[in-house]
């Protein structure tokens, strides 16, 4: 193959994983519907449980044909799951506290808001590193400026208000970013799949426990959820996902990065096409502050920190 050949082949790669990371973007994005009207129907812990189980099962299923296909000797396959295990459920804890976070405040925030907020997260990790000891750069500390303005004007109201829906939401944004800084400390050694079914398996079983004990009506209400809790677990849990593992193979760490921030945008088309919120004027110029916020700030991100972001 010649280098013009050669080439061109990484840059098909490239379009094709960039495209796969946009797919997983709006899967995500638009989940955020799902997650709303799902709220309506079932309690948080409930929706959450049932999610990550039928999310878990399509990973499972995608490990075992990746497997097989490629004729993994079955003592590796024990070691990639036992390599996986405890930094899986550390992680899987922190998944379990950030979902139902968010899920418990889907029940009052509009998809759009609730997508921005979250959306978040991807300037706390740099922020968390500072106090880490990271120096920041001045496109961090820009992008970390413009977000909190954004914040402001999506989430408080002209009362100076806040509501407990978006406290949790902000709250889960911090969850989200420890997460990550979690799979930063363990680092890329391990197999991505297996360590996100430990992480979804470990969500679906702390879920269900606390399903039993804090939802009002435990599992009650799945019958009018199902379109929700089918889109919510096997395509935005696990579709996405695996997406998401395929894409950063071959995408540039600052594209995927920047790619995965388009989240919070097909989470408010989602609101508005589906749901017909509106984020009105106000939340609007604050949505346009917070993308571009997150945009700026992984701009002060090292490369090969950008990957672990998404």
């Amino acid at each position: 193959m010649s280098t013009a050949q050669a080439l061109h082949h990484l840059s098909g790669r490239r379009v094709r994983a960039n495209g796969a990371l946009l797919l997983a973007s709006a899967l995500w994005g638009f989940a955020f519907v799902a997650q709303r009207v799902g709220a309506g129907f079932v309690g948080p812990f409930s929706f959450t449980s049932v999610r990550f189980a039928l999310g878990v099962m399509v990973v499972l299923v995608v490990i075992w044909v990746r497997s097989t296909t490629r004729k993994v000797p079955m003592a590796r396959r024990r070691l990639a799951w036992r390599a996986a295990l405890v930094p899986g459920l550390l992680a899987g804890v922190l998944l379990t506290i950030g979902v139902n976070l968010q899920q418990s405040a889907m029940a009052s925030v509009p998809a759009g808001n609730a997508a921005f907020i979250t959306g978040l997260y991807m300037v706390f990790v740099p922020v968390i590193a500072a106090f880490r000891g990271h120096r920041s750069s001045p496109a961090t500390v820009i992008g970390v400026i413009s977000s909190v303005i954004g914040l402001y004007l999506i989430a408080v109201t002209g009362a100076l208000t806040i509501g407990l829906g978006e406290i949790l939401l902000i709250a889960s944004a911090v969850v989200w970013a420890l997460q990550i800084l979690v799979i930063d400390h363990y680092g890329t050694n391990l197999s991505a799949l297996r360590f996100a079914a430990v992480q979804f398996i470990t969500c679906t079983v702390l879920s269900s426990v606390s399903a039993l004990v804090f939802d009002p009506a435990p599992f009650a209400g799945l019958d009018q959820a199902v379109v929700p809790l089918l889109y919510g677990g096997l395509l935005s849990v696990g579709i996405a996902f695996t997406l998401q593992v395929v894409g950063q193979r071959d995408a540039l760490a600052t594209h995927a990065a920047l790619i995965m921030a388009m989240e919070s945008v097909f989470g408010a088309l989602g609101g508005a096409l589906i749901l017909g919120e509106s984020m009105g004027l106000r939340g609007y110029v604050g949505a346009v502050l917070m993308i571009t916020g997150v945009v700026v700030a992984q701009l002060g991100v090292p490369p090969e920190k950008a990957a672990e972001i998404t």
